[in-house]
Parts: structure tokens; sequence; C-alpha cells
């Protein structure tokens, strides 16, 4: 231990030491009143002063304990500059406030670093994952209109469109994910099922070949206040989810009121569907993109195939004229 660091414990003997005084002081006044050493009016004058004394001493003691509270209180998590709270700037203190105080400082400064690092992935990897997606996009586009392209060719280049595309819905939910500090997104109001009909047009595209039927039941209609390409991205999400438990057939999107639900029968042709438990890593990212925007997210197996996955929005709006 540093010759100049109190010892541990210090603020608590300093407390015990200051009541212990005021034990003495008023027990002393309590007994010159009691043997007639000095009048009434005098002890209670005492006590008064006593107490003053007290109250005076501790919070002296007290106040590195407000100092650091109110370095807590006005920290802010993305506060880059940290010299605020330097462990140094409390002075005379005891070894548990100063504990206090640099851990509270390291620990500050870990979220700092988190921040920082977190900026940089979201910049980079939006940067550096969205060029190459964006020219592989205007490649296959371009090659799409070439003539003379042999049926194999065309067939390959529709491949490629969707690959990419799904590689554009999972970049775009893994920055969602990524970005901790950036929950608003572009919030706005939006309309559930203009939402979703748009999705569900994309979704056939990337689907196409596959024999999978997708359809929309919309027997209520709501609006969110929300990021509508999150809930975009989330509802992909489940019907690729939803797609590859039932591997053929009809996956439906039913809305009812303050809730999106994502149904599936498994194909006649597997002999073991995928148990509940098995769910994958889109529904994976559906999860935590649920708990990130507080939109319950469940899924359950009735009669033993047919999948369902339901998305509760707590604050549903009315659709505006």
């Amino acid at each position: 231990m540093p010759r100049d660091e109190p010892a541990r414990g210090g603020f608590q003997r300093r407390l015990l030491l200051i009541f212990g005084m005021q034990l003495v002081a008023v027990v002393v006044a309590c007994l010159m009143g009691y043997y007639n050493v000095a009048p009434a009016a005098a002890v209670l004058l005492l006590i008064v002063i006593v107490s003053a004394l007290t109250w005076l001493a501790t919070e002296r003691a007290w106040r590195q304990v407000s100092t650091l509270a109110q370095w807590v209180g006005n920290w802010k998590e993305g506060q880059p500059d940290l010299d605020a709270i330097q462990p140094e700037r409390l002075r005379q203190t005891d070894s548990d406030i100063a504990t206090l105080a640099r851990g509270f400082h390291t620990f500050a400064s870990r979220i700092a670093g988190y921040n920082e690092r977190e900026r940089n992935f979201t910049r980079d990897a939006s940067h550096e994952l969205r060029s190459p997606l964006t020219v592989i996009k205007m490649s296959t586009d371009m090659l799409s209109d070439e003539a003379g392209l042999s049926d194999f060719g065309k067939r390959s280049v529709q491949r490629i469109r969707r690959a990419t595309r799904e590689m554009e819905a999972l970049v775009e939910a893994l920055l969602i994910l990524a970005r901790e500090a950036d929950n608003g997104q572009g919030e706005q109001d939006f309309v559930v099922n203009d939402i979703l009909r748009d999705e569900l047009a994309n979704a056939r595209e990337m689907l196409h070949g596959h024999p999978i039927e997708l359809q929309l039941e919309e027997p209520a209609s709501f609006a969110l206040h929300g990021s509508p390409r999150v809930f975009a991205v989330l509802c992909w999400q489940l019907i690729r989810h939803a797609s590859q438990y039932t591997g053929q057939g009809i996956v439906q999107v039913t809305v009812t009121p303050g809730m999106v639900s994502v149904s599936a029968i498994a194909g006649s042709e597997q002999e073991h569907p995928p148990a509940p438990g098995q769910r994958g890593f889109e529904y994976a990212i559906a999860q935590r993109i649920s708990e990130r925007f507080a939109w319950p997210l469940s899924l359950h197996v009735q009669g033993g195939n047919r999948y369902v996955a339901e998305i509760r929005f707590p604050k549903p709006l009315p659709v505006s004229a």
C-alpha cells in the first residue's frame, strides 16, 4: 500500500469516531444536568451544539461520497471526455472511496472504448460490405441484359441475384444489432400491412425456384412508431426460418390486432421436422431484434408439425386516414 494512501476502512472509522464523541458528549451533558452541575438550559444548549458539530463533521466526511455520486449521476454512456471523472480529483479521501472512483473510471473508460470500436466497426462494415454487394447487383443486372445468354447462365444470374439480396438482408440485420447506442434507426409512424406487402413481394423473388407459396392474411391492420426497415428485417428472418422449416408448402403471414404471426406446416417429405428447440440462425437474429426493440417474440409448434411464430407489439397505433 502506498505510504500516502489512507488505510482501507478509514471512512467507516471516521464516522465511528464522530458519533462516538457525540455519544460521550451527550452522556456527559446529561450527567451534568442530573447532578445539578449545570442548569437545564445550558445542558440543552450543549446538546444542540454537539449535535451541530457532529452534523458538520459528518457532512465533511460525506462530501467525497457526494462528489462520487455526482460523477455517476452526470456521466453519460457516450461521453468521450473522461477527465472530469479522474480519481485524482478526489483529494484527501480514504482508500474505500478512492477504490470506488478508480473502479468507476476504469468502467467508464472501457465503455468509451467499446463505443468507439462499435462506431468504427459499423462504419467500416457498412461501407466495406455494402459496396461489394452493390457492385454484384449492378453486374448481375448488366449480365442479365446480355443477348445470347444461355438458360443456364440466366438461372445462374438469378441465383446470384437472390443470394445477393439475402446477403443484403443479413448485413442489414447484423448492423442493426451492432448499433448498440442507436435504437432509433429512422423512427417514424408506418402501417404494418404496407411493409408486409412489400416484404412478401421481395421474399417471393428471393424464394423463386423453391416450392414455397407465401400468403398474407389481413383480418386487421394497425400502425407502429419505429423503424420500418427494422420491422421488415425482423419479418424476413421469420419468413426465411419458416421456409426452411417447411421445406415446401405454404408460409402464411397473418396480421391481427397488435400482433403479426408467421405460420407454416412441415412438408410431408420431411420424416423428422425440426424441433422447436432447433431454432436456427435466422430465428436467433429475429429474437435479438425483438429483444432490442421490445417486440416480444414467441415460437411454438402445434400438432407436431405446424410452425407458428408470433410477434406482439405492446403499443400499436390506429391506421390514420
